[in-house]
């Protein structure tokens, strides 16, 4: 079984997290059959570990983590990869792929520009 996981940085406030669930909701309404859930690096639960571990439980063999950081700091740089690599070692059997985070996808990019220029006309805009 294929699996995704959802991974963000995690807040204190509970509706941070409702952008990501929409996401993990939309994935189901456009493939009923995917495999999806959220996990967080800090504060918020479940972690990236547990999730994996309920995955593996599940029956998964592989398992696509998406970083849902639109900035590629030291969380997506540093301690996400490691967080992989100690999952690989618990789950040798399990296929792990790290996706970059969806802030470095040309389409993101380009859908968050079209979004900020829609509230201007041309006549609006201010050029630097």
């Amino acid at each position: 079984m294929q699996a995704t996981i959802l991974f963000g940085h995690g807040s204190r406030d509970p509706l941070w997290r409702v952008p990501m669930d929409r996401v993990a909701q939309r994935m189901l309404t456009i493939d009923p059959q995917c495999c999806v859930r959220c996990a967080f690096l800090e504060i918020t639960a479940p972690d990236l570990a547990s999730t994996t571990a309920e995955l593996v439980a599940l029956g998964a063999s592989s398992i696509t983590i998406v970083p849902m950081f639109l900035g590629v700091g030291r969380h997506a740089r540093e301690d996400l990869p490691m967080l992989v690599k100690a999952l690989q070692n618990d789950y040798p059997t399990v296929r792990f792929l790290l996706q970059p985070s969806v802030g470095e996808d040309a389409r993101v990019v380009d859908f968050l520009a079209q979004i900020a220029l829609s509230g201007t006309t041309a006549k609006d805009r201010v050029t630097a």
